[in-house]
């Protein structure tokens, strides 16, 4: 495995559990603890998807820094256009990752 391949089984996977939690979530903020709580105990395995969504974002963002890190150790910086590329699309996942669930809460 490397961490390419890694980086989409968990990008697949938050997609997936954020498609399932996002079927039996409300964003009204009188019933959003509420509809929390109905996935952890009412829906079939929503512990385990909600566990899962929060742990495949710490797993991606994990695998997405040794990716860069073990960019820096080999060089790979001197590759100028591809080493922009990918700190482009390093700063879009942080700022999506920001908008989406720092900046609500």
């Amino acid at each position: 495995w490397n961490f390419g391949s890694l980086l989409g089984l968990c990008l697949i996977i938050q997609i997936l559990t954020g498609l399932f939690l996002a079927m039996h979530y409300t964003s009204d903020t009188a019933t959003a603890f509420s509809s929390v709580a109905h996935i952890c105990r009412d829906v079939n395995y929503g512990w385990l998807i909600r566990y899962m969504h929060a742990n495949g974002a710490s797993m991606f963002f994990i695998c997405l820094f040794l990716h860069v890190g073990r960019g820096v150790y080999y060089g790979s910086y001197n590759m100028i256009e591809t080493w922009n590329m990918g700190i482009i699309l390093l700063f879009a996942v942080m700022a999506t990752a920001f908008m989406g669930y720092v900046l609500p809460w």
